[in-house]
């Protein structure tokens, strides 16, 4: 379950960025794009099972928010939503040009504080 080192590297970089803060971190919120190969149950789980391991993060919560997939059509010069992993725009142009749906990161931070 790659979830699991995802939350691990979450919880580092929580930790280099915060330092000193990190205990009072309330909630976090990760974003994840549909071509990210993250589930959100199974992330999800992976984080519960982190912080019932590490009991001084006990108290801090996680959501995950999901992107839809986005791509460029350089035939249109627009953006089209990818439905069903199909990289076709309206026009009938295919396209390769991901603008949304591939990224993973923390989207948010909430200091129980702030």
């Amino acid at each position: 379950m790659h979830e699991l080192s995802i939350v691990k590297d979450i919880f580092d970089t929580l930790t280099s960025h915060y330092e000193s803060r990190v205990d009072d971190i309330q909630k976090i919120q990760v974003t994840a794009g549909l071509l990210s190969n993250v589930q959100p149950v199974l992330i999800q789980n992976a984080f519960d099972a982190f912080i019932t391991e590490n009991t001084h993060y006990r108290n801090m919560e996680m959501e995950v928010v999901v992107n839809d997939i986005i791509a460029y059509c350089e035939h249109c010069q627009k953006n089209f939503p990818v439905h069903f992993h199909r990289f076709v725009c309206d026009c009938g142009q295919p396209s390769s040009t991901i603008v949304q749906g591939d990224e993973l990161y923390i989207s948010k931070v909430i200091f129980k504080h702030d």
